[in-house]
């Protein structure tokens, strides 16, 4: 039996209620894999259900994505070979683990160009921005695309996906020590939106052009303006909160600012099956082979550091990506 390394909840609240503790791993069993995890995935999900924006039943565990080596296979799993790299993002919480049984069909084969790090720290959130770009609001070019927080992980990979795409990016950053970051992932104008004339900011980026399709994940205080940047009947995507729930509006606003659509997707629909998890993974991963998709690592820690890597996201101070070694 092994002894694996996982990280504990027993209450939710600030990143101090992160425990590590040991646990005794059974043998896979029918369907799984056992793998020894080699890199795990921080995304700010996490943080919201850490905190109880997004309630976890306790005691739980944490995270959703994990790159790892195929250890012991379970009765009637034929996809897999011990030894092979395998990534996830959906397998259930409790990626922060130095080991796991996970189920076959919730994995897929990391390819040999991509290493154990870069597959874990862009998986979850080049598979967000994948169903953005392609099926929230398929980008083409000459689009207008605003992306907030575009100096984020998943920030970047949109900025620079819809730019290789022929798209007009503009992108925000909540400071102005975040701009260098946004232009390298590939913005073609950096606004701050923290600043009260942001919108007027974007426009002027523009041209006057409104956006076609907003991408917001910070929420409550960038989402009205969002609105006021989308061109009529442009799309507006609410895909996270990273500054608390967006404002509540009647739905009559809509079509006050253009008849526009508002949608709040999400990866895990988008991926509910095992046919869809591989035919979005090969997209991602094809993504990267071209270019579309880099990844800049902003900080890396330990499995023994989890409550400091939650702490240094939530500061806003990390430019890029974070990576958990297990």
């Amino acid at each position: 039996m092994t002894t694996a390394r996982i990280v504990s909840l027993t209450e939710l609240g600030n990143a101090d209620v992160i425990q590590l503790i040991d646990k005794e791993l059974p043998a896979p069993s029918k369907g799984e894999v056992q793998l020894r995890q080699t890199a795990i995935g921080f995304n700010f999900i996490d943080v919201y259900q850490r905190s109880g924006m997004y309630p976890l039943d306790l005691p739980t565990g944490l995270g959703h994505e994990a790159v790892g080596v195929v250890q012991a296979i379970g009765e009637g799993v034929t996809r897999f070979s011990i030894g092979d790299r395998v990534v996830y993002m959906n397998a259930g919480i409790g990626a922060y683990a130095s080991a796991r049984n996970v189920a076959a069909d919730k994995l897929v084969s990391v390819p040999d160009s991509v290493s154990d790090e870069i597959a874990a720290t862009v998986f979850f959130k080049a598979m967000t921005a994948q169903y953005l770009v392609q099926k929230t609001y398929p980008v083409k070019s000459g689009d207008v695309v605003l992306v907030h927080a575009a100096a984020g992980g998943v920030g970047q990979i949109l900025a620079g996906w819809a730019k290789s795409l022929g798209a007009f990016v503009v992108g925000t950053v909540g400071s102005e020590a975040k701009f260098s970051a946004a232009k390298e992932a590939g913005c073609d104008a950096v606004v701050d939106y923290s600043k009260p004339d942001w919108v007027d900011a974007v426009l002027k980026a523009t041209g006057g052009r409104k956006a076609n399709v907003v991408y917001d994940s910070v929420a409550k205080t960038t989402f009205l303006g969002s609105l006021d940047c989308a061109a009529p009947f442009g799309t507006v995507a609410l895909f996270g909160a990273a500054s608390g729930p967006a404002p509540e509006i009647q739905p009559e606003i809509l079509n006050k600012k253009g008849c526009l659509f508002l949608t709040r997707p999400s990866v895990f629909p988008h991926n509910a099956t095992p046919e869809l998890l591989q035919e979005n993974a090969r997209a991602v991963f094809d993504a990267i082979a071209q270019g579309r998709v880099k990844v800049q690592i902003g900080a890396r820690f330990s499995l023994e550091q989890a409550a400091e890597a939650h702490k240094a996201a939530e500061s806003r101070k990390i430019v890029g990506a974070i990576v958990i070694a297990p």
